[in-house]
This record gives structure tokens, C-alpha cells and sequence, in this order.
């Protein structure tokens, strides 16, 4: 039997109106698919994608002979809008290109990929909607609003809203980007790299933990020193458009599962609708989506549990393929919830 191949394509939605009121023009949803969608369309997994990242970033989830099997499950991977490869400020012409991208929600991300779902896979129904992050917000937004669609709940180093000191570290990276004079509110002529030398520099201290550093953990990662980790995250954040980090970043910052049309703000409601086995794997040293506000979360859920990561590696132990340990730990708790949902 040949090895599944990954395939691209994107999901043209026409006219997409926003929840904050514009209508984005000639919407793109683009995605990956790996496997085939079985006959009573119940094997699809979903595993939205995290800021910074494009939609191969979730690949190393995704392994023959692994939980995630492309042989057993259509794995499917829809890339945020505003993130460079979807609809994006980088790539859409006329008033709503760079600075004019309108404002997006996780709502409105999620809503996408269901009409994805409902027009190219034929209302399927997801066994695992997964992800890390952003990847994590999304896929607990989409426990809320479709649980009725949704078989489990994956969400790792993610909670179901942007909380405060989350929203204050955002815009500490967001003010260091902004303050370059290439910059111009977002008409640059050229990358404002100062800026994104700043972004990542400042981000990067926010990723890891103290005892990261302390401990020399880049070691293991291939860097030498701090230095060297720093200048890697400058190069990478330089490949990165300016505009997309910043449209994404406000979606980070407004995420709310609550804040739609459904829920109308009530936070606690929205949890209540994570009925299905619905997991939160906190890192024990994120520093931003904290292990505190995970169990918060997940205790108001009918459906959650709390399943911290411990490690040193703060937000990023959760990355797809960035930390051993943590990552066999997700994959189990990926297997156990498929084997549950496969059981209801």
C-alpha cells in the first residue's frame, strides 16, 4: 500500500461576512489533507493551526503507524486567516490588503473551516479537533459552538480565552514591532526588520521558561548559547510579514469562545457545552497560557480534565515536534481520546 501524500488546496468562500460587522472579499480557506474520508464520514481530524506557524508546522503530529494515522483518519489542517497562506493582509489585493485586513475572531476562523467541512467533506463529523496554541483556542471554539459535530477536544497549551496577563505580554511584542519607523502604521515599503528583530527578540523570553535558560535547555535544541537561540528567532521572525503577525496577533488578543453571536459574552455557558471528552495539557512553566487558568477552564467543562506537561520549555514544549517527552505525552492523549470517542 503506498504512503498517503499531504495535498493542498484552498476553500474559495466568496464574500464572508465578519462577526465584528466588515465582510472580507473573496475569502480563501487554505488547507492540507492527509488520508481519505471514509464512507460514514467519522474519521476526519481537525488540527487547526498556531500563530507564527504555517499549516505544515502541524505535521509532525502526524506519523504512519502513530496515533494520527493517515491510513485510519483524514487529517485535516485549515491555516488561520490572517496568517499569511489563508486570506491574509499579505496577500489580498485592494482596500482590505496590509493594514486594511479586517479584524477576525476565532469564531470567524471556525465558522470557515465548518463550511469547509460541510462543502468539500460532506457535513462530516470530527473525531479530534486538536491543536496547539491558537490551534488549541480554535479547536475549544469549535467544541462550543458544534459539539453536536465534535467527538473530542485536544487543546494543548491553550485556554478557551486570552487572559489578561496573556493579553499584556501581546502587546509587549506588538508595541516592540510598532515602534519602528519602517513600520509607517503599516504601509511599509519594505520589511520593517528592526521591528522584527525586536518581535522576536522579546517573544522569544516569553516562549521559554526561566529554567529553560537556566538550565542551558537550548543545548538540546542545537544553540550554544542564548545568543544563538535569539538570532534564530530573529531570522524566523524576518521570513514573517509584519501585517499578518500583527491581524493574527488581535485575534489572539480578542480570543474569547464566548465572545459571538451564540454566547454573547457568557464565558461560563460556553465552557458548559465542552460535553465531550475534552482535554487541556497545560505546560507546567508556560508563561502565558498558564496551567492556573487551564484547570479553571477545564473544571467548568462537563467534559474536561486537566492533563498539565511538565517540562521546562515553557509554551513552546507544546509545539508539534519541538519537545520529545511532551510530544509522545500529546500523542498518547490524542490516542486515548480517539479511542473514547471510537467507543461512544
Amino acid at each position: 500500500m503506498t504512503d498517503p501524500q499531504w495535498i493542498i488546496r484552498d476553500f474559495r468562500a466568496g464574500e464572508l461576512a465578519l462577526s465584528g460587522g466588515a465582510v472580507l472579499h473573496d475569502a480563501r480557506l487554505r488547507y492540507h489533507q492527509i488520508g481519505e474520508l471514509n464512507a460514514p464520514k467519522d474519521n476526519l481530524v481537525l488540527l487547526p493551526t498556531y500563530y507564527g506557524g504555517a499549516a505544515a508546522g502541524n505535521h509532525p503530529w502526524v506519523t504512519p503507524g502513530g496515533p494520527l494515522d493517515p491510513q485510519r483518519y483524514c487529517i485535516v489542517v485549515p491555516a488561520m486567516l490572517g496568517a499569511g497562506e489563508s486570506s491574509s493582509p499579505s496577500n489580498t489585493a485592494g482596500t482590505q490588503a496590509g493594514p486594511g485586513f479586517p479584524a477576525v475572531s476565532l469564531y470567524d476562523n471556525v465558522r470557515l473551516q465548518k463550511r469547509l467541512l460541510d462543502e468539500v467533506f460532506g457535513g462530516a463529523t470530527l473525531a479530534l479537533v486538536m491543536g496547539w496554541s491558537m490551534g488549541g483556542m480554535q479547536a475549544l471554539q469549535w467544541g462550543c459552538l458544534y459539539p453536536q459535530r465534535v467527538r473530542s477536544v485536544l487543546a494543548v497549551c491553550a485556554t478557551a480565552r486570552c487572559y489578561p496577563h496573556n493579553q499584556v505580554f501581546l502587546e509587549g511584542v506588538k508595541a516592540a514591532l510598532t515602534c519602528d519607523q519602517d513600520y509607517r502604521g503599516g504601509h511599509y515599503q519594505a520589511p520593517p526588520e528592526r521591528g522584527l528583530r525586536a518581535f522576536a527578540r522579546v517573544y522569544a523570553g516569553w516562549a521559554y521558561s526561566q529554567a529553560f535558560f537556566r538550565n542551558e535547555s537550548y543545548r538540546a535544541l542545537g544553540f550554544a548559547s542564548p545568543e544563538s537561540l535569539l538570532a534564530f528567532w530573529e531570522q524566523d521572525h524576518l521570513q514573517q510579514d509584519a501585517n499578518d503577525l500583527l491581524a493574527v496577533l488581535e485575534t489572539w488578543k480578542a480570543g474569547d469562545i464566548s465572545d459571538n453571536p451564540v454566547f454573547r459574552g457568557d464565558y461560563r455557558q460556553a465552557l458548559e457545552r465542552l460535553t465531550m471528552p475534552t482535554v487541556l495539557m497545560p505546560s507546567s512553566t508556560d508563561l502565558y497560557f498558564t496551567m492556573t487558568d487551564a484547570r479553571d477552564d477545564a473544571a467548568a467543562m462537563p467534559g474536561g480534565s486537566c492533563q498539565p506537561l511538565v517540562s521546562d520549555y515553557g509554551h513552546v514544549a507544546g509545539g508539534p515536534g519541538r519537545e520529545p517527552d511532551s510530544q509522545q505525552r500529546i500523542l498518547s492523549a490524542a490516542a486515548a481520546l480517539l479511542k473514547r470517542g471510537a467507543c461512544s
